[in-house]
């Protein structure tokens, strides 16, 4: 999971069209003061683990709400994070356990909605811990075998189907 994280003075949204995955809304706007925006985006390696995902997510958020003496977030689930995107079901539930999990932590969260276009305006505070970026493994607390050389995920061996269904043939060519 990746993570954007803006401390703003506020910061506001509107849903203006649902694309073919849009949960069904009745709130087309809201908005928020004094608050951590956190632009949210599930990987499709968090389908390995997903309540870990929402346990360390949680854990890294109240970390930074402790530091900055803050109670108010909005999630704001945001697809351009990464160009390997969970499925949209599993997505949604990472994105509503995070906020489950907050909110039994006594913090006010509102949670934009998922699979809409939405304008927002944002107006971050711009103090040196007011940006912050996140990544949330899934593999938090296990041994990985090694990361991607392009992007720098954690991988597991027995994560990885081979390509080839001969992987040891001899005398291909």
């Amino acid at each position: 999971m990746r993570i954007l994280s803006i401390h703003a003075d506020s910061m506001w949204y509107k849903a203006v069209k649902k694309t073919k995955i849009a949960e069904p809304i009745t709130r087309m706007s809201d908005s928020m003061e004094n608050c951590v925006v956190l632009f949210c985006c599930v990987e499709k390696l968090d389908e390995k683990n997903p309540d870990r995902v929402i346990q360390s997510a949680t854990n890294n958020v109240l970390s930074r709400l402790e530091k900055l003496k803050v109670k108010n977030v909005l999630i704001y689930p945001y697809a351009h994070l990464t160009a390997s995107l969970g499925a949209p079901a599993c997505a949604l539930d990472i994105l509503n356990g995070l906020e489950r999990r907050l909110m039994e932590e006594s913090i006010i969260v509102k949670r934009a909605p998922f699979g809409w276009y939405k304008e927002f305006d944002i107006h971050g505070k711009g103090h040196p811990l007011a940006d912050l970026s996140m990544t949330i493994c899934p593999y938090e607390g296990a041994e990985c075998d090694f990361t991607c050389p392009y992007c720098n995920h954690p991988i597991r061996q027995a994560d990885i189907s081979p390509r080839c269904a001969k992987t040891n043939d001899v005398g291909n060519g």
